[in-house]
């Protein structure tokens, strides 16, 4: 018998590059917004430079890129201790790469590539292979069109 929770989330967004003349030309809006979610601080948000976007704030494609690695890195660290392998640190250095076109574009893929450190009494093998399970848990993974593949690397602290 499977049981099926539902969650929401819900995040307000408000733009705030109208800067006298609205979306009446290409170049003459501005693309920031905030982001708020409820308790939480806010954030900053812009388009990519490459769309006359701020690069000192958020932009959507980074924030596609961060939940996928940290979802992963979340759940990881979930299949880390029912495996029996003590991480203690973590580090990923993920990548995204986009394709564009005159019609829009779409992620082809993301890499992920988390260094996990783990206690000399942990096995490697079994901190290796607790990545599948986690990928496969993953919620943000299992919800994009794209490939996500993870490149771990394990590292094992000294006795």
């Amino acid at each position: 018998m499977s049981h099926t929770h539902q969650h929401h989330y819900k995040v307000d967004v408000t733009w705030t590059g109208n800067q006298g003349s609205g979306t009446r030309t290409y170049q003459g809006y501005g693309r920031g917004h905030e982001i708020r979610i409820a308790g939480k601080p806010m954030l900053e948000g812009s388009s990519d430079p490459m769309f006359r976007g701020d690069a000192s704030k958020h932009n959507p494609e980074d924030m596609l890129v961060t939940a996928l690695s940290t979802c992963h890195m979340l759940s990881y660290l979930h299949q880390a201790v029912l495996a029996g392998v003590v991480v203690t640190a973590y580090v990923d250095s993920a990548e995204g790469s986009m394709e564009t076109t005159v019609h829009g574009g779409r992620f082809t893929e993301v890499v992920l590539h988390p260094v996990v450190t783990i206690s000399a009494d942990s096995d490697p093998a079994k901190a290796e292979a607790a990545h599948d399970p986690a990928h496969h848990a993953c919620f943000i993974a299992n919800s994009v069109n794209f490939p996500v593949r993870v490149e771990p690397c394990i590292v094992v602290e000294s006795a």
